[in-house]
């Protein structure tokens, strides 16, 4: 698996990690949904680079333009519910991808132990195609590892991009061990280097699905 961090080069990227970060200005719920759908389209925009090209012919009133474009099929697939603006990001650049949705989220047993429950997954066939999965927090890894292969269960894409945003380093480390695969990439945009008891990243930015949509029951 490879890694990439965006957050470790000097671009606007970074304005938008710290506003969704800062305790006040993440408070406009709306501020931090566009936040996320601009780092989703700095993402894709990185990720079209990886992409297969070939040129095509088109007609303008005037004659024929040569045109390099993408060839490759795309998946944008996404956990909810954290991952929806991010993952709205992505589509707008990646408009004619075709999209899954897995839903997964931490059920505690005793103590700080939890496991991962998936309750819905949807996905076109994936095999041969690029697939983009996003979620904003990578706290441990689990729930991504666990998301992935169940999208693998309607195909091997020939490429997977994972997004994630706001990454702990020991999810970094867990997914190096757990993904072997060499056609994957890791995308992130901070690295964080702890995790509290309950295994939120620190310093992070809180509970993204709140942020972005409201406290939950």
């Amino acid at each position: 698996m490879k890694v990439i961090n965006l957050g470790e080069k000097n671009t606007v990227l970074n304005k938008f990690v710290l506003q969704l970060r800062d305790i006040n200005i993440q408070k406009d719920r709306l501020r931090f949904r566009t936040n996320l759908e601009r780092i989703g389209e700095i993402f894709a925009y990185e990720i079209s680079k990886t992409l297969n090209y070939s040129e095509k012919k088109v007609y303008t009133p005037l004659g024929i333009a040569n045109v390099m474009t993408p060839d490759d099929s795309v998946v944008a697939a996404t956990i909810l519910r954290a991952g929806l603006p991010l993952h709205k990001g992505i589509l707008n650049v990646f408009d004619d991808a075709q999209n899954a949705f897995v839903a997964a989220y931490r059920k505690y047993d005793k103590g700080d132990d939890f496991h991962i429950n998936i309750e819905y997954a949807s996905s076109p066939d994936l095999d041969g195609k690029v697939l983009i999965l996003a979620d904003t927090m990578l706290a441990t890894g689990a729930s991504l590892e666990i998301a992935y292969n169940k999208l693998r269960e309607n195909g091997e894409p020939a490429y997977t991009h994972l997004v994630c945003p706001i990454s702990s380093i020991y999810a970094v480390e867990y997914l190096h061990k757990h993904l072997i695969n060499e056609n994957i990439t890791l995308w992130a945009a901070a690295i964080d280097e702890e995790l509290t008891s309950h295994s939120y990243i620190v310093p992070g930015l809180g509970d993204a699905g709140d942020l972005a949509y409201g406290e939950k029951n």
